[in-house]
């Protein structure tokens, strides 16, 4: 399957590259689309191509009815408020926005623009909308966690793989403000499950290294890594860090496992993506963004790498691997 999804991935690529060639150039009356995210093309090619196809399959084609302006922030989010102002300038009808970090920068362009946020993260306690029913203003879409439920989800499946788990290192982003929410529902989730936790900070690539020589120098017995943009670009650097300490890893999303990591319990990211096409779709219609709830993820799915496994002298249990959506191998 995960030869499969290569494929497919490869694919996306080249999909995602043929509308941005001819998307000055549309045939008749055409909406224009913003679409803005923190990491690179290559990196989000495939949820971006997903995003693309789920809106040809409600009738909007690029090059056609629609123009796709894809931006792209390589990780980088000084880039962003430029990014989202030349969407802006380009008179979007709508801009689709990535993590918070990339809703913020669109809304600070825009109060005006509807914006269709898919990757965030706590947007009431970010201030983003006023409520998920009644989101208000000019942005609504869906959020990239389900509450925190989701870590407790997350910590519980690490601990029925290895049930000697007692404490765990936790990899934080505090460069961004939502995950101080995120942290503390991740505490909530620790105390629940009776384990100790170890946390990590991290605010730029710069100190990978460095917070897993303090992981290895502390000795916990895993490490739980939630999601996050910058920890999705670096994922391949990251799951070598994880493998070099040789502990059981939980990432938050399900291409960390591709990448290299262990196992991942996660939003499904393609779900989202055609969700957010279908807000896309309202919107072009008439639809506004105060009058269209903010939705939660309803897929999910557990990917665990055999291969990541064996590598490191760890076996999943039976009972875990049974129940995986996916199992690299």
């Amino acid at each position: 399957m995960l030869n499969r999804r290569r494929f497919l991935r490869t694919v996306s690529v080249s999909l995602l590259a043929a509308p941005l060639a001819t998307e000055a150039q549309p045939v008749g009356k055409a909406y224009r689309i913003g679409y803005l995210t923190v990491p690179s093309r290559e990196t989000a090619g495939r949820v971006a191509n997903t995003f693309q196809l789920a809106l040809r399959d409600l009738g909007w084609i690029a090059g056609q009815n629609v123009v796709v302006d894809y931006r792209f922030a390589d990780s980088n989010l000084d880039r962003l408020p430029d990014l989202a102002a030349d969407l802006a300038r380009l008179r979007a009808d709508v801009i689709v926005a990535g993590a918070n970090a990339a809703v913020i920068a669109a809304k600070n362009a825009s109060r005006t623009i509807p914006i269709v946020m898919f990757l965030a993260i706590d947007p009431v306690g970010s201030g983003l909308v006023a409520s998920l029913a009644r989101p208000g203003g000019n942005i609504t879409g869906l959020t990239l966690t389900a509450g925190p439920e989701i870590y407790g989800k997350q910590l519980q499946l690490l601990k029925d793989a290895f049930p000697r788990v007692s404490r765990v290192a936790i990899l934080v982003n505090l460069a961004v403000p939502s995950y101080a929410r995120a942290l503390r529902e991740v505490e909530i989730a620790t105390r629940a499950l009776g384990l100790q936790r170890q946390v990590v900070e991290i605010r730029d690539p710069g100190e990978f290294d460095k917070a897993f020589a303090a992981i290895t120098t502390a000795r916990p017995d895993a490490i739980f890594v939630p999601s996050d943009s910058m920890f999705y670009q670096h994922r391949v650097r990251l799951a070598h860090l994880a493998a070099k300490t040789r502990l059981p890893a939980m990432w938050g999303l399900r291409d960390h496992a591709e990448a290299g990591g262990l196992m991942a319990y996660a939003t499904d990211l393609d779900d989202l993506a055609r969700r957010a096409a279908t807000y896309v779709d309202k919107i072009l219609k008439g639809a506004k963004p105060a009058d269209l709830p903010v939705e939660q993820p309803t897929k999910f799915e557990l990917v665990i790498n055999l291969n990541t496994a064996k590598a490191l002298g760890l076996t999943i249990p039976p009972s875990i691997l049974a129940r995986a959506d996916e199992v690299i191998e």
